[in-house]
C-alpha cells in the first residue's frame, strides 16, 4: 500500500484543484471523504470517515479515470481518459508507420480493398505493372479499372478464397504471380489484400529457353549418330552409393566377353544395364540384337533364333530368314526375361553357346558364330530349375557374372534425376515447356514405392507433361493421388467420341495431337480466327500458339 500511496496523492492534488468535487484525504494510512468542501485549504480539516476504496473508485469515474485494481482488489495504479487516448493514437502512428514501411519495401505490387471493392492501398509496384497512379485509384472501385473476371482478389472478397502462388494473365502482354487472401474482423470479411509479381520475363525466357532446348537436343541426337558416346554408362541415370556399385560391377564385365546375367524386377533398367555393357565392350558398328523370350510363341521360337532356309517349311519366305543368333554374330544376343524360354528351345541354346555353331532350319550348311550373350531375368531361376522349368546346366552355364540391379524403392534418391530427365526429354517431345513443378508433386514422387520402378516413373512423368496444358504441373494430376478422382479442375484424359464403336488403339503422340488438334481448333473457331485472342483465352503466348499451328498443319 505504501508504494501506492504517491499515485493516489498524485491524483488527489489534481482533484483538489476543483472545488466542485469530491475529495478523499489519505492519513497516516486511512482514506477519508468529504462532499463539496468549503475550505479551499489542502489537507481539509473536516472529514467523514468511509470506505475509501468505493469512495475512491466513484470519485475517479466521475473525473473519467480508471483504477486499476491488483489481485486482491486494491488499486495498484490509474489510468486517465488523456492517458488512454495519447496511448492509442501512439499505438496508432506506430502501426501505420510500420505498414507503410514494409508496403515501401516490398517492389511488388500490393493492392488492399474495403468490403465494397474500393482501393485502399495501391503501391508503387502496382504503379509499374498496370500504369496506374495512386491518386488515380485510390478509393474508387477496383472494378472501374479492371474487368470483374480477372480480378483475383473479387474471390477472396467474395468468397474467403486464399490464393497461393498463381500463376495469372490479366493482359496479353503480361504474366503475373499471385498471392490473395481475405481480410477477417470478428468472423466477418471486412476486405481483401493481393499481392502480384510481374513473372513476364521468366515466362517469356523460359519460352525461349526450351525452344533453344529443343534445338539443342536435336543437334545432340544429330551429333550422336555420328560419333560414339565417351561413356556408354552416363545412360544410367542415378547417384545414389546402390546404384553406382552395381555399375561398378558392370564396368568391369566390360573388359571380358564373358555371358552375364542381370537380375532385377520388372522396369528397373536391365536392357539399359545391357546396352550399356555391349557399347563398352565391343566395337562401334557390333550388332545388339533384344530378344523377349517371353512374348515370342513355342512354335515360332526356333525359326526367329536359328533362321530357316527358302523352302524351309510351308509358308517360310522364298528367300530365307536369318536368325537372332546369326545376326548377333560379331556383337551382342540380348535374351530378356529368358526364364520364360521354352524348354526344348534351352537344349539348343545351350548347345550353340558350347559349340558356337547352328545350323538354320532346313539348312545343311553348319555356321559358325561369335557373340556374346548377356541374360535378363526377374524371375528367380534357381526356383526354376528346383521345379524344373529351367534347365541347371544353362543356368550354370548364364550365371558366369551376375548383376543385381536394385529397384527403384531402395534408392529413392535417384527419383529427383530421374525425374528430371524425363521432364526435359518428354516436354520436348510433346512441346509443352514446363514452367512449374510443384513440390508437393515431388514429396509425393518421393513418397511413392514404385512397384514398376523406372518404367512406371517414366509413364507417370509422361502423363504429368500430357496433362500440364498450362505448363504447370499439379499434384492432383498424379495417378495414385486421392483427390485426383474429386478434384474439380484436374483435366481429364482425351476421350474420342465415337469410343464405343472404334476400338483402335493409336499411339499416345498421334492420340495427344488429335486432341490438341480438336481444342485448337475449337477455340479459334469461338475466337473467329482472331490469333491473339485465341492465344489470350488459352493463356498462352501468341509465339506458343503459332508454333503448336504449324506443328499440327493448322496454319
Amino acid at each position: 500500500m505504501d508504494l501506492l500511496l504517491p499515485t493516489i496523492r498524485e491524483v488527489l492534488h489534481t482533484n483538489r484543484q476543483n472545488s466542485d468535487m469530491d475529495y478523499i484525504l489519505e492519513r497516516n494510512g486511512q482514506f477519508f471523504y468529504r462532499k463539496n468542501p468549503i475550505e479551499k485549504e489542502w489537507p481539509c480539516e473536516t472529514v467523514y470517515e468511509d470506505d475509501a476504496f468505493v469512495t475512491l473508485a466513484n470519485s475517479f469515474k466521475e473525473t473519467f479515470v480508471t483504477v486499476v485494481l491488483d489481485a486482491k482488489n486494491r488499486p495498484a495504479g490509474y489510468i486517465t481518459a488523456a492517458h488512454m487516448i495519447q496511448f492509442l493514437y501512439t499505438s496508432f502512428q506506430h502501426l501505420k508507420a510500420f505498414y507503410e514501411t514494409v508496403i515501401n519495401t516490398s517492389d511488388s505490387s500490393v493492392t488492399a480493398i474495403d468490403a465494397e471493392g474500393r482501393v485502399k492501398t495501391w503501391t508503387k509496384g502496382a504503379e509499374e505493372i498496370f500504369s496506374i497512379k495512386e491518386e488515380e485509384i485510390l478509393g474508387r472501385p477496383i472494378t472501374e479499372f479492371f474487368e470483374p473476371d480477372k480480378l483475383e482478389i473479387l474471390q477472396s472478397l467474395e468468397k474467403g478464397k486464399s490464393i497461393k502462388n498463381k500463376q495469372h494473365h490479366p493482359r496479353s502482354d503480361l504474366f503475373v504471380l499471385i498471392n490473395s487472401n481475405p481480410v477477417y474482423y470478428e468472423e466477418q470479411i471486412i476486405g481483401a489484400v493481393v499481392s502480384e509479381t510481374d513473372v513476364t520475363s521468366q515466362v517469356v525466357l523460359n519460352e525461349k529457353l526450351f525452344n533453344m532446348s529443343s534445338e539443342v537436343h536435336r543437334l545432340e541426337q544429330e551429333v550422336a549418330k555420328y560419333r560414339k558416346t565417351i561413356d556408354p554408362f552416363s545412360t544410367i541415370k542415378g547417384k545414389s552409393s546402390l546404384l553406382q556399385k552395381t555399375v561398378d560391377l558392370a564396368r568391369k564385365v566390360c573388359a571380358v566377353k564373358s555371358t552375364v546375367l542381370i537380375l532385377g524386377e520388372s522396369g528397373v533398367g536391365k536392357e539399359v544395364f545391357a546396352k550399356a555393357i555391349h557399347e563398352a565392350s565391343e566395337k562401334e558398328n557390333a550388332p545388339f540384337i533384344s530378344v523377349n523370350c517371353g512374348a515370342i510363341p513355342d512354335s515360332l521360337f526356333e525359326s526367329e533364333m536359328f533362321g530357316y532356309e527358302r523352302g524351309a517349311f510351308s509358308g517360310a519366305s522364298q528367300k530365307g530368314k536369318k536368325g537372332k543368333i546369326e545376326l548377333a554374330n560379331g556383337g551382342t544376343l540380348f535374351l530378356d526375361e529368358v526364364g520364360d524360354m521354352p524348354l526344348d528351345m534351352q537344349v539348343k541354346l545351350l548347345r550353340v553357346l558350347q559349340e558356337q555353331k547352328f545350323y538354320r532350319i532346313g539348312g545343311e550348311k553348319e555356321i559358325d558364330i561369335d557373340f556374346r550373350i548377356i541374360a535378363a531375368t526377374n524371375q528367380n531361376l534357381l526356383e526354376l530349375v528346383k521345379v524344373g522349368n529351367f534347365r541347371d546346366d544353362l543356368f550354370y552355364r548364364l550365371n558366369v557374372v551376375s548383376i543385381q540391379i536394385p529397384p527403384l524403392r531402395e534408392r529413392k534418391e535417384d527419383i529427383i534425376e530421374l525425374t528430371n530427365h524425363f521432364l526435359k526429354e518428354l516436354s520436348i517431345r510433346y512441346d509443352r515447356p514446363i514452367q512449374k513443378f510443384s513440390p508437393e508433386v515431388m514429396h509425393a514422387l518421393l513418397q511413392y514405392d514404385w512397384p514398376g520402378n523406372i518404367r512406371e516413373l517414366r509413364n507417370v512423368i509422361e502423363r504429368l507433361v500430357v496433362f500440364a496444358t498450362d505448363g504447370v504441373i499439379k499434384k492432383e494430376y498424379l495417378p495414385f493421388n486421392s483427390d485426383y478422382s474429386s478434384h474439380a479442375t484436374a483435366p481429364q484424359p482425351p476421350k474420342l467420341e465415337d469410343q464405343e464403336q472404334d476400338e483402335t488403339i493409336l499411339p499416345l503422340q498421334t492420340e495427344m495431337e488429335n486432341h490438341e488438334r480438336k481444342v485448337l481448333e475449337r477455340a479459334l473457331k469461338i475466337a473467329d480466327g482472331n490469333k491473339a485472342e485465341c492465344a489470350k483465352q488459352l493463356g498462352i503466348t501468341r509465339a506458343t500458339l503459332y508454333n503448336r499451328l504449324k506443328r499440327l498443319g493448322l496454319d
